[in-house]
């Protein structure tokens, strides 16, 4: 719902503003995320549904004709093939809403980006000490 100034208390708040089947889509997608980062917590960040582990992982969002799924630039680099036949910038993909979102490709994508941010935590950890 791009251009409105909603503020979203929660991913429930989020997702309970979109038509049951796109609900349906987005309670699928945070199922997946949540089993592949199961330590990883819920929040919202620029106002999108966000999952943050060691600094934030995976960003979703709901738009007219697609879902937007933000697993950073590193997260797409590392999936450019499979990502190939999906719209995207840098950053960002756009799975058309109308057909089934690849959610195990999303899985190892949100898996990668876990060892990622917990690699970097390590990293940061080895240089304080």
């Amino acid at each position: 719902m791009e251009g409105n100034k909603i503020t979203y208390e929660s991913m429930d708040d989020y997702i309970s503003q979109f038509p049951h089947e796109v609900q349906a889509i987005l309670e699928t997608l945070r199922k997946v995320i949540k089993e592949s980062a199961p330590d990883a917590k819920e929040k919202i960040s620029y106002q999108m549904p966000t999952f943050v582990l060691h600094g934030n992982l995976v960003h979703f969002a709901a738009y007219k004709n697609h879902i937007g799924f933000y697993p950073a630039p590193s997260g797409i680099n590392a999936f450019k093939h499979e990502l190939s036949k999906y719209k995207g910038a840098k950053g960002s993909i756009q799975f058309p809403i109308d057909k089934p979102l690849p959610y195990e490709l999303i899985r190892k994508i949100v898996q990668f980006r876990v060892a990622e941010n917990i690699e970097k935590a390590e990293g940061k950890l080895k240089k304080k000490k």
